[in-house]
């Protein structure tokens, strides 16, 4: 089977950057894919990406060594279990509260006896090989998000849960949760007292740490912190700032430019 390379980095004690995936594009995925990330994940949640495009972003992710990866919309079994058979090669479930939610996320991620996930690859099968069912259970990476103050309070309990690979911290959420504004790369005292508490927590328990981040600055912070998976920005943020610099650099030279239609 094919080996995942988020495993393979976490295994020989590095950290892993994630790029994430907003639009509903192959180009635009497989361009994100040739730029050096060791991982990429399609949003389903935030971004505006359905099944069919997902499935033809993992293909385009396929054409390089970068793992492929998917953020869910929810809890919800089937359509973890159908990304799977689509390829993805890691989960990263929103709104995971409880020790029930956790034991979910990772039933539905394996298959009998270690959890209940249905028996249909398809392009799994593509992907990861042919042997893909023998190893798949070892494979798939199981990432559950930390972004309520329920889960903050039950953390040592989801941490426990046999088969949970990973947490995932939503920073947006979670300052929501706790009484501050939603964004990235917090400073506000109760969220990052709450990122360096899950840090913390998750490397007392053996579980790996990831984290969503607005710039690289903050990223390398949050590695120094104790997180081994960093995510930094989006396809549709590089490409907002990219444009607005762009428009921004024309202007400062010609405060004439702009004001056509064409």
């Amino acid at each position: 089977m094919r080996e995942n390379g988020v495993r393979r980095i976490w295994r020989n004690g590095g950290s892993v950057a994630n790029g994430w995936l907003a639009i509903p594009s192959a180009f635009s995925a497989e361009t994100m894919a040739h730029q050096g990330w060791d991982s990429l994940t399609v949003d389903m949640q935030h971004g505006v990406v359905d099944y069919q495009v997902a499935a033809t972003m993992l293909a385009a992710i396929s054409t390089t060594e970068v793992t492929p990866l998917v953020r869910v919309p929810w809890l919800d079994p089937g359509i973890i279990m159908k990304m799977l058979d689509a390829g993805a090669y890691g989960v990263i479930c929103p709104m995971v509260n409880t020790v029930s939610d956790a034991e979910t996320l990772v039933s539905a991620c394996r298959y009998p006896p270690a959890g209940r996930r249905s028996f249909g690859p398809i392009r799994a099968l593509l992907y990861g090989g042919a042997d893909y069912p023998k190893h798949a259970n070892d494979t798939v990476i199981a990432f559950a998000m930390v972004e309520t103050r329920e889960a903050l309070d039950n953390l040592d309990d989801i941490l426990a849960v046999d088969g949970l690979d990973a947490i995932y911290v939503g920073p947006a959420d979670l300052s929501l949760a706790l009484g501050c504004s939603p964004t990235f790369d917090q400073e506000e005292k109760p969220v990052v007292e709450a990122i360096e508490f899950i840090a913390r927590k998750a490397n007392e328990k053996g579980v790996l740490a990831g984290i969503h981040n607005g710039t690289p600055a903050y990223a390398r912070r949050m590695i120094e912190t104790g997180y081994r998976f960093v995510t930094i920005a989006s396809d549709s943020r590089f490409m907002a700032a990219g444009a607005k610099a762009a428009v921004a650099g024309l202007r400062a030279t010609d405060p004439a430019a702009g004001g056509g239609t064409y």
